[in-house]
């Protein structure tokens, strides 16, 4: 027998509601792999908007990310572009940061507006999305702008940052052999607070560990990835484990979206290697923009429920479906743009071994004859 509280606060997963959520992981794998995040700009406000509440989307989200990163950690390891005593000072702050995100998450989802009734959890996913919108479209911007300035930077980042940061020399400073950089030791603190507080929040904390790695600290643009996929691993773990004890963790959710992204997430992977970088920039910060206002068209019917603005309640679901048809428009409008390129490159592939083939054959028909 399933306890009452979690019937109420779980959804009832029918077929369709099981394809869709199975539909976001195989779209958030195709991102995943294709961009080098986790997908979870797209997954936590997908399963928002087939009525999963905030604290629950992200609880889940978290929960599913563990697995990946522990898969991608592994690979980049071998690869040594994993800076384990980055990560691990990283950490230092990120679990603060981490529990800190579910202490206000969960006081706003129990407390908000009384806690009963439709305005339950309403709080929680106000701020949540709030959160989503103000971050993510910082991201979108900064990464259009560093895609379009490519060329000025002759291809590589931007050290400015950097170079700003190692005029004040804040000691203690660390060095860190496998990233080959120097860092304060309070640049780490703050960074991996930061980091930790948005995993803990939306879900994604990849959005902020690898640009901060990258320009901030002057990483390796394979090691920051490689460390940020270390450094999600115990971070999902730590989340998985906060989230859970709360009972925010829908195991159902996690295993659907682990059905649908280890499929997508190697496609994705391909796609990187047949795809423009500037392209895989552009895609993605277009994709992250559509996700933004796919969530911002959202907020009236929290702040509706909260009683700040007076709206008819059966606009809820015009706003509920506009943002619905908005994120999976553009989920499917990236993975189209993906796959297509990814069609391509095999059938080029396809066309340049059978070419490759038939020059052989008749190189050996030509010898044979002689």
């Amino acid at each position: 027998m399933i306890p009452q509280e979690l019937t109420d606060l779980f959804i009832h997963l029918t077929a369709i509601n099981a394809i869709q959520v199975a539909v976001l992981g195989f779209i958030g794998g195709i991102l995943s792999g294709f961009i080098g995040s986790g997908g979870a700009f797209f997954m936590t406000p997908g399963m928002m908007n087939l009525g999963v509440p905030g604290v629950v989307a992200v609880g889940s989200n978290i929960t599913h990310k563990f697995g990946k990163a522990m898969m991608g950690s592994k690979q980049h390891g071998e690869l040594g572009n994993v800076d384990k005593k980055l990560g691990m000072f990283l950490l230092v702050t990120a679990f603060l940061g981490i529990r800190l995100a579910v202490v206000i998450n969960t006081a706003l989802f129990e407390g908000g507006a009384g806690g009963h009734g439709e305005s339950q959890g309403a709080a929680a996913d106000l701020y949540i999305s709030l959160i989503f919108v103000f971050i993510l479209s910082l991201v979108a911007i900064s990464m259009l702008r560093d895609a379009l300035s490519t060329k000025e930077n002759g291809g590589g980042p931007s050290k400015r940052i950097v170079q700003f940061l190692h005029r004040f020399k804040l000691y203690p400073i660390i060095h860190f052999p496998v990233a080959d950089v120097k860092v304060s030791l309070w640049v780490l603190l703050a960074v991996g607070l930061a980091t930790g507080y948005l995993a803990g929040t939306i879900g994604v904390g990849g959005f902020v560990g690898v640009p901060a790695m990258i320009y901030v600290f002057g990483v390796p643009t394979a090691v920051a990835a490689g460390t940020e996929l270390y450094l999600a691993m115990y971070m999902g773990a730590f989340g998985a484990l906060n989230y859970a004890y709360q009972g925010y963790v829908d195991l159902r959710l996690v295993l659907l979206l682990y059905l649908g992204s280890l499929i997508g997430i190697y496609i994705g992977a391909y796609g990187t290697k047949v795809v423009k970088e500037i392209v895989i920039r552009l895609v993605t910060a277009v994709i992250i923009i559509l996700c933004v206002i796919s969530r911002g068209i959202a907020i009236p019917m929290y702040l509706r429920q909260l009683g700040l603005v007076d709206m008819n309640p059966d606009w809820d679901v015009y706003f509920n479906q506009a943002s619905k048809a908005l994120l999976f428009t553009a989920g499917l409008s990236g993975c189209a743009i993906i796959l297509w390129n990814v069609f391509r490159a095999y059938r080029h592939k396809r066309r340049v071994a059978a070419a490759l083939s038939q020059g052989q054959a008749r190189t050996g028909a030509v010898q044979s004859r002689a």
